[in-house]
């Protein structure tokens, strides 16, 4: 089987890899990397995956990518994804993420190919629920209150629209919180252990800096989130949409009182204003019946592994970092 990863070098494509080389050795796995797209995440089985220049808004090279690999199975993974830069940079937030989406759907069309396709959407397109809509179901109004989930509101929406107009293999989901190694600096729960790591091995003092620590998130791991994605395609029917979610919720506070227990030293926190977004979704708690009825996935790794695996590779991270600058 061909499977083609966007996004292959992010945490969630990176883990996804390692799973297929680790699990179906018989797969080729294919994956779009940009010219400057960095390989640390995957540098363990480079030699396992076969790596392709390309641009997801740049249609023609979409189109040279999928005649070259003749992809089975996409899972559509590349996005820009962080929220608070969404803010900064609206356009280019909408650009990649819809625009992309799209050009990756058309070259499928113009190709005339027919790969199952993954598209992943969010749970961020919900936006700032009611207390009586929790747990968030599949059929929840959007309400999106940035600009990235503006941006996976048009991906979740085109996705669908070439699903009824042109029969293509595609599915949805909304995956909710999922975290672990390879978690991005610009996310809570990594920026709160990349700045453990730093007060332990007394690369900045107390206190670290915190945003809104009274959100509330539902956790998954992000090792059994890519499990899911791959029961997504071999279970799932064309044109439906999936949320996907762990089972521990409790408040970003609380997830840091995890994270400050688990450190060597002790930890004192402290807002920053800067890091409180102008519009906040502070409720997300997800209904994942559907999918689990659909495919039988289970989320396996406590929180506390996740935090700590997390932790552990910050650590790791920041000795790395001091070994560079002692050099």
């Amino acid at each position: 089987m061909r499977i083609l990863i966007t996004g292959i070098t992010g945490m969630v494509g990176s883990h996804l890899a390692e799973w297929i080389v680790r699990e179906h050795p018989e797969a080729q796995v294919h994956g779009l990397v940009r010219w400057r797209s960095p390989l640390d995440n995957i540098a363990g089985i480079l030699d396992a995956v076969r790596l392709h220049d390309g641009e997801l808004r740049d249609l023609a090279s979409l189109i040279r990518l999928l005649e070259e690999v003749r992809p089975e199975w996409i899972f559509h993974l590349a996005a820009q994804s962080y929220v608070s830069t969404s803010f900064r940079a609206p356009a280019d937030t909408l650009h990649t993420n819809v625009i992309g989406t799209t050009n990756l759907l058309e070259a499928i069309r113009i190709t005339g190919q027919r790969p199952r396709l993954h598209v992943c959407s969010s749970s961020e397109v919900y936006g700032q629920v009611r207390p009586d809509e929790v747990p968030i179901r599949e059929t929840n109004e959007f309400r999106p209150a940035s600009p990235y989930a503006v941006s996976k509101v048009g991906e979740d929406m085109v996705a669908q629209q070439y699903f009824l107009s042109y029969g293509i293999d595609v599915i949805r989901t909304r995956m909710f919180t999922h975290t672990g190694p390879r978690r991005g600096d610009v996310f809570a729960e990594s920026a709160f252990a990349r700045q453990i790591a730093e007060v332990e091995a007394g690369l900045r003092p107390n206190p670290i800096y915190v945003g809104n620590l009274d959100s509330v998130r539902t956790f998954a791991d992000v090792r059994d989130t890519v499990r899911a994605y791959w029961l997504l395609l071999e279970k799932c029917p064309a044109g439906a949409v999936y949320n996907i979610g762990g089972e521990r919720t409790m408040l970003v506070g609380e997830m840091l009182e995890i994270l400050e227990g688990m450190a060597c030293c002790p930890i004192e926190h402290a807002v920053d204003p800067a890091l409180v977004r102008p519009s906040d979704v502070t409720l997300q708690i997800p209904e994942t019946s559907r999918f689990r009825a659909a495919t039988g996935w289970a989320p396996e790794i406590p929180l506390e592994t996740t935090l700590r695996d997390l932790l552990d590779w910050q650590r790791q991270r920041t000795r790395s970092t001091r070994l560079r600058v002692a050099a």
